[in-house]
């Protein structure tokens, strides 16, 4: 265990996380929203430090990021938890396994670990990716102060609903991100991700202000995120919040590996090419179609 970086203490040994944008307020031996934080004696502790479920070695492309070291390798690692419970979750047994499954799974490896093998490998950058680095951010953060002194680049691959406090902190040391922008409703964030939009908004132009190179992927799903307005409305903000040179990966569902959308059918290309038509109608230079 370590002990969180972003909290408060409250009244009768409650504590307050910081990690995040629910800031959750946690009594004694309970957990916040990710499972994987949790108040023992009045102390914010992260219960996943050193502990990853996965570690590998793939294409920067996977993330996915086109327009940062491509061509190239990262070194990708995750631990479990959340601090979303998005139906349409392809990594859905990881990231929702400490609330399923009452159990942190992972083994013990070291940020010293993990940064020499990034070195060993030759591997120009490491990505915290496949579930939320925001709920292991003392794991990912003291990785990235090593791997900033080493030369190698930090990249997040998140939903984005980080709070102010971890993006001031994480910001010296992080390079790239690619973030998820599920929907421009905030119904649908609210129902079907256990979060709000109007953070993940405010934190891309932030990201952007900071000068820290911004991808972004939305998952077309039938029925839900894919009307014209939508997308209209996406790409409008990309291009006139971020600017019409950060990518926009329109990626294809698919049902039968979603945490509850099962029932749901997969994306028809059609409706891909009709966003991809959308984005360009707005004025955006690079957009990708994925999972085709």
């Amino acid at each position: 265990m370590k002990e969180a970086y972003l909290y408060e203490k409250l009244k009768d040994n409650k504590v307050r996380c910081l990690g995040c944008n629910h800031y959750c307020e946690i009594p004694e031996n309970k957990t916040g929203i990710c499972r994987v934080k949790k108040n023992i004696k009045g102390k914010l502790y992260s219960l996943v430090y050193e502990k990853p479920c996965a570690v590998s070695i793939e294409p920067i492309e996977k993330k996915p990021l086109y327009h940062f070291l491509p061509g190239t390798q990262t070194l990708s690692l995750a631990t479990v938890g959340c601090n979303f419970s998005c139906y349409s979750c392809q990594n859905w047994t990881i990231s929702q396994g400490p609330k399923i499954f009452k159990r942190i799974e992972g083994e013990k490896v070291s940020c010293k670990e993990i940064v020499k093998l990034a070195k060993e490998k030759e591997l120009p950058s490491i990505s915290y990716t496949f579930t939320e680095p925001t709920i292991f951010l003392e794991y990912a953060f003291d990785i990235m102060k090593l791997a900033k002194k080493q030369g190698i680049k930090n990249i997040w691959v998140t939903n984005g609903f980080f709070s102010k406090e971890t993006l001031n902190l994480i910001s010296p040391y992080l390079d790239a991100v690619n973030v998820d922008l599920k929907s421009f409703s905030d119904d649908f964030y609210r129902k079907f991700c256990g979060g709000t939009l109007q953070p993940v908004l405010s934190n891309l132009k932030e990201l952007v202000k900071n000068k820290v190179w911004v991808e972004i992927t939305t998952l077309i799903i039938p029925g839900l995120n894919d009307s014209e307005k939508e997308l209209e409305n996406i790409a409008k903000f990309i291009k006139n919040e971020l600017g019409q040179n950060v990518p926009w990966h329109i990626s294809r569902f698919f049902g039968d590996i979603s945490w509850k959308f099962q029932d749901i059918p997969d994306t028809p290309i059609e409706t891909l090419l009709k966003a991809e038509k959308i984005g360009k109608k707005a004025g955006l230079k690079y957009i990708y179609l994925g999972n085709v």
